[in-house]
């Protein structure tokens, strides 16, 4: 018992450490600022022409001076030290700038990210040029035209990314001029609400009243305006490939109104509806519903690949909100009779960390885009702009200094958490599936006995499961696990840890607190063996190779257990990296396919393609040879395997000698010569399962079989039966 508990515990410690690891997806930043990290790295003079040095990193605001000759000329700061920079790829995008004393920007260094696009199909040159363009942007001017006052240069197939860069830096660089009083910007001006909404307003019935009186705003461009608007942009290719239609076609009638003020919500979207957004909004949160209809599309499909409505932005003063998917959901019928008929109804939730006030004049940004060339594109914008009527607003007295700093803001803990909570509700869906999944695979661990049964139901609930994990969980959901999580364990020591950062990603969440369980129970099987999309992807396409005819190759023992070797030494190789840079780590932990097969679908340059396709070529006729040999994450969740609790597969005294039927058909050859099966190599499949109970090839079954056949034959006489039934050698 004693020996149980110590085991028990052990199991338990590791699980915790494997489960921690798994939580480096959601580090925090940590109490340095971002900047500190980049004044080592990036030479003044690549900020600011002329530059010879910085100055302290003041204990304020996270800025430092930039200095000429010893004199200040200006402040340097990192956008991600001040606002979100969340891009494409789920990361911060860290961008550093310079600004002097007059506000305006000196220079801009793209310093770190992680978009896929940008590392590895836009060139340099390109990124060089746009980050160029942004000297000599006064923020002055863009505070007053509320972040919006210049030309977004757009580099095509990377909207999402380019936006981001450019609203972080704007709204960055405002806020630190205002924090420092900047070209004579000021942090204290007044912001303070004068109004609040009237709940107890109620808008008219009807949408040509709605339209008249303000409650709707509309926008409204016709191709002729579309044609002029575009010749006015800097690239003749635009005029050049101007649209056919009647001048007077409708380009786009897009509408917009504030349906998080009760009035005004329960008039457009019915009382049933309204009830549905109110539960669906978290406290302090507003919604816009935005209805269109014409040629062109205000969502556009961006948002299907990268999560962010790239042709509209609601902004307020220097507030800017991008929309994503996780903030967005279909409208219903209008319920005003005489509605106009839309093709697109959308509400947009807008988060109540932001800064955003309803009493206050916000506009919607609609980016119009044109072909130039075959991948190529110019873009021009348009403003519909939206007041509440005054009949929806009240005054609101001064409070008392107390009460204003008590309601002055959210702590950042309870803003991450709202935010974690809202997005898992919006992937309730998904975690849904991914939870039915565990259960359903649970189940068959636990019941294996019986499933195991039957040889064909155990092939078909295995194909039908890896179809599911490779799918869902990979291509639909990019739920692929990495060890790069692993590796940022060490990173925790230095750095402040953040459970709701890794909440934000529910599923990825999800499958390493299951994995760390699944240590206890399986080991390392439960996931490399059914929840790996890539695993998946290389078991299915070998099955296919068996049904074409590809020759499949079984190495010597000998050679294929020392290559067992090469996955941990890759781990460990790694992960001594990871000690001196996280970054270089997870630069050469693209020995890991997954990027390239699961998460860009291939969609990248051709050296990646060609390493992840060899390697599923490899696969085709060694089956699931990745995981068998090269996989990092296997090797580190196959450390711990030896500590499960429990041994579920169930073995004869004569496995391995001398039959060896389990060990050659074993995918993946974990089953020693000798018997044993090796838990550091077993993916759980249960095929050994299925011969364990298989009366066609486990020759002790078939022994029993006989046996009892012997004893039950009705033409054996009865002394006859009880000698075979007390036989010594019977059964064996």
């Amino acid at each position: 018992m004693k020996r149980f508990a110590q085991t028990l515990c052990r199991s338990l410690l590791t699980s915790l450490v494997l489960l921690v690891a798994a939580l480096s997806a959601g580090w925090a930043q940590t109490s340095a600022p971002v900047l500190a990290e980049y004044l080592a790295k990036v030479a003044p003079a690549d900020m600011a022409e002329g530059a010879d040095g910085y100055g302290s990193l003041r204990s304020d605001v996270a800025a430092a001076p930039i200095l000429k000759a010893g004199k200040e000329i200006g402040y340097v700061f990192v956008t991600s030290d001040f606002v979100g920079t969340t891009g494409y790829s789920g990361k911060p995008i860290h961008t550093m700038v310079a600004v002097d004393m007059e506000a305006r920007i000196l220079g801009v260094q793209l310093v770190k990210h992680s978009e896929p696009i940008v590392l590895i199909g836009i060139p340099d040159s390109k990124i060089i040029k746009m980050v160029e363009d942004y000297k000599g942007m006064d923020l002055v001017a863009e505070a007053a035209a509320g972040g919006s006052g210049h030309d977004l240069n757009i580099i095509s197939g990377a909207t999402v990314t380019v936006m981001v860069i450019d609203d972080s830096i704007v709204r960055a660089g405002i806020k630190v001029s205002r924090m420092l009083g900047l070209g004579g910007l000021s942090a204290d001006i007044d912001t303070g609400p004068k109004f609040q909404v009237n709940a107890d307003t109620t808008a008219p019935d009807s949408w040509m009243e709605m339209e008249g009186d303000g409650t709707v705003r509309r926008l409204s461009l016709d191709v002729g305006q579309i044609n002029t608007a575009f010749e006015a942009v800097d690239d003749p290719r635009a005029a050049k490939r101007a649209l056919t239609e009647a001048p007077e076609t409708t380009f786009i009638d897009m509408q917009a109104a504030l349906v998080s003020v009760p009035g005004i919500g329960a008039a457009i979207l019915g009382e049933a509806e309204h009830r549905n957004l109110r539960d669906w909004l978290a406290p302090d949160e507003h919604a816009v519903a935005v209805v269109g209809r014409g040629m062109y599309s205000f969502k556009g499909s961006g948002y299907v690949r990268g999560g962010i409505f790239d042709r509209i932005v609601l902004i307020q003063d220097d507030v800017s909100v991008r929309f994503r998917d996780r903030m967005h959901r279909r409208m219903g019928v209008i319920e005003a009779s005489d509605a106009p008929e839309f093709v697109e109804r959308d509400i947009f939730k807008i988060p109540a960390d932001v800064g955003f006030d309803p009493t206050r004049p916000f506009r919607l940004q609609l980016l119009v885009q044109r072909d130039v060339a075959a991948i190529e594109k110019v873009f021009t914008t348009f403003d519909l702009g939206y007041q509440l009527p005054q009949q929806y607003l009240t005054p609101v007295n001064a409070a008392p200094a107390a009460a204003a700093s008590a309601d002055d803001a959210q702590s950042e803990a309870a803003a991450q958490s709202a935010l974690w909570k809202r997005i898992w509700q919006d992937k309730t869906v998904e975690v849904i599936i991914l939870s039915a999944m565990l259960a359903v695979l649970s189940l068959a661990f636990f019941f294996q006995n019986f499933l195991t049964r039957s040889e064909k139901a155990t092939f078909w609930f295995r194909m039908s499961f890896l179809t599911v994990t490779l799918v869902f969980l990979g291509w639909y959901a990019n739920a692929q696990l990495s060890v790069v999580n692993l590796m940022a364990l060490f990173g925790a020591l230095v750095s402040g840890f953040s459970w709701q950062a890794f909440l934000l990603d529910p599923l990825t969440f999800i499958l390493w607190f299951s994995v760390a369980a699944a240590l206890l129970f399986w080991g390392r099987g439960a996931y490399c063996g059914w929840l790996c999309p890539f695993g998946a992807l290389q078991e299915l396409s070998n099955r296919i190779a068996r049904k074409l005819g590809v020759p499949q190759i079984t190495l010597p023992w000998g050679l294929h257990e020392r290559l067992w070797a090469l996955k941990y030494m890759i781990f460990l190789g790694l992960f001594g990296i990871s000690l001196y840079s996280i970054e270089q780590a997870e630069h050469l932990a693209e020995v890991e396919p997954f990027k390239t097969a699961i998460v860009l679908k291939f969609m990248r340059a051709w050296p990646f393609v060609a390493y992840a396709a060899a390697l599923l070529m490899a696969g085709l006729f060694v089956e699931r040879f990745y995981c068998r040999y090269l996989c990092p994450l296997g090797a580190a969740l196959a450390i711990p395997a030896r500590l499960r609790m429990f041994d579920w597969l169930k073995r004869y005294k004569e496995c391995g000698s001398p039959c060896q039927t389990c060990a050659n058909e074993c995918m993946v050859q974990a089953i020693h010569p000798t018997g044993e099966i090796n838990p550091n190599e077993c993916l759980n499949c249960m095929h050994c399962q299925v011969l364990y109970q298989s009366d066609q090839k486990c020759p002790v079954v078939i022994r029993q079989l006989k046996r009892r056949a012997a004893v039950t034959s009705p033409d054996l006489p009865r002394a006859n039966k009880e000698a075979v039934a007390n036989h010594p050698n019977v059964g064996k």
